[in-house]
């Protein structure tokens, strides 16, 4: 293969096990790729362990190539030259304590078998000699895979005390392979599932992204709800605050909502959560507002997630809705997921899809009907004299109103309207 030829990254990943093996150390392939490739999948990345200490893998494929930022952790990052990415390179190694919860005090470089056993589940524990396509197991990795059980390496407990996020990752690897949870690995997930706050917000959320875009999201929350976690990271959601028979209703529901939701965005999934609250004394403003300071959610999440629980309604009673109204809502960006979104409420609410079937038929007019130019601009109002403020709003809200409503088609109409509606502002 010429330098000038790209390469996959499973080509990079085994050029790099080569690499090292070549120089001396052992190398094999580690962790998620060995998993996914048992399981039939392709891998996302590849991970690779060796022997090899930090500086010795620099050394081998030079300083330029590679990135020392988790050295402290025995990982270098080895980037490649011909388009395949990077790939972490992690020395064998022991942890000490880990006094925070998620990283390990220091680490001590050992075994293969020895970093086997200080990984998290037997799942994630495999190695592979890719060179000669051999699998490594020294946790039961393999016959986990097979039973389809999601099991801690060693003590489960101990492994949750040294990596509080692990009992949330538990879930969504449950979740992704359609795995069950071994009854001691579930039993200490429910027992210490209150340490999860301790991760940091950004963690959970990426996690609780991560799980809410799986097409077996139901599975996920179930299994939150199941362990606890649900209370600590998703209290709103949680159907254990409200009363039993209907906060069980709404949690069903929500769960049927998100089954038939096909590759929905992460803010979707938040409405479908809590667009209907177990607690009653709570509005899905405030719970909003929560949830986005614990998770520390971008303006973007936030200000989708808001609009879509404003708005799901107005969808559901179309057809009794001001079409000026319903217009405002048919032409904003996420129309399109907020309409898929009504739609799937509506079938498990109501058993048909008349509602949305008819903001269908609304969305298909042209779009000189559907979203027509506005005849008036706030330009236009100065230039007819009327000073700037907060009437600018209500002005502009009429004439548009009016325009939709094809009382008026033409700018000096619109502008002639402009003026009453100041006037009589203005005479009040």
């Amino acid at each position: 293969m010429s330098t000038s030829e790209s390469q996959t990254p499973r080509e990079f990943a085994l050029r790099v096990v080569k690499r090292l093996r070549e120089a001396g150390y052992e190398a094999l392939w580690a962790g998620g790729c060995v998993r996914d490739q048992l399981l039939g999948l392709q891998p996302k990345d590849y991970d690779v362990a060796t022997s090899a200490t930090p500086d010795q893998v620099r050394h081998v494929f030079g300083r330029r190539k590679t990135l020392a930022i988790g050295a402290a952790f025995g990982v270098i990052t080895v980037m490649s030259s011909r388009g395949a990415g990077q790939i972490e390179v992690a020395t064998f190694r022991q942890d000490a304590e880990y006094s925070d919860g998620r990283h390990p005090d220091t680490v001590t470089f050992s075994s293969a078998e020895e970093d086997a056993k200080r990984r998290d589940f037997t799942i994630n524990g495999l190695f592979c000699d890719p060179l000669n396509n051999h699998v490594i197991d020294y946790v039961g990795g393999e016959h986990d895979l097979h039973a389809g059980c999601v099991r801690a390496i060693g003590d489960p407990k101990k492994r949750f005390h040294e990596d509080k996020l692990r009992l949330l990752r538990a879930v969504r690897f449950a979740a992704t392979f359609n795995f069950h949870l071994d009854p001691e690995t579930f039993a200490a997930i429910r027992e210490n599932a209150g340490q999860i706050v301790v991760v940091s917000s950004e963690r959970i959320a990426a996690e609780m992204r991560k799980i809410l875009h799986l097409p077996s999201r139901r599975r996920g929350c179930e299994l939150l709800l199941q362990t606890t976690l649900l209370s600590h990271i998703l209290p709103e959601a949680d159907p254990a605050s409200g009363e039993k028979q209907q906060a069980s209703a709404i949690w069903n529901r929500a769960l049927n909502i998100l089954e038939s939701l096909s590759q929905p965005c992460f803010p979707v999934t938040l409405t479908v959560l809590i667009r209907e609250l177990p607690n009653s004394h709570q509005t899905t403003s405030d719970a909003l507002d929560q949830i986005a300071r614990r998770w520390k959610l971008s303006n973007e999440e936030i200000r989708k997630t808001s609009w879509f629980l404003s708005h799901e309604s107005t969808l559901r009673r179309a057809s009794e809705v001001p079409w000026p109204q319903l217009q405002r809502v048919l032409i904003h960006p996420d129309s399109e997921q907020l309409v898929t979104l009504s739609e799937t409420i509506e079938q498990e609410l109501t058993g048909d899809k008349k509602q949305t079937n008819y903001c269908r038929t609304k969305l298909s007019l042209p779009p000189e009907i559907l979203n027509p130019p506005p005849l008036v601009t706030g330009d236009d109002l100065i230039d007819q004299g009327i000073p700037p403020g907060k009437t600018y709003q209500t002005i502009l809200k009429k004439v548009r109103d009016a325009q939709l409503n094809e009382e008026i088609s033409a700018k000096d109409e619109a502008l002639e309207l402009a003026r009453n509606v100041w006037e009589s502002h203005r005479n009040k």
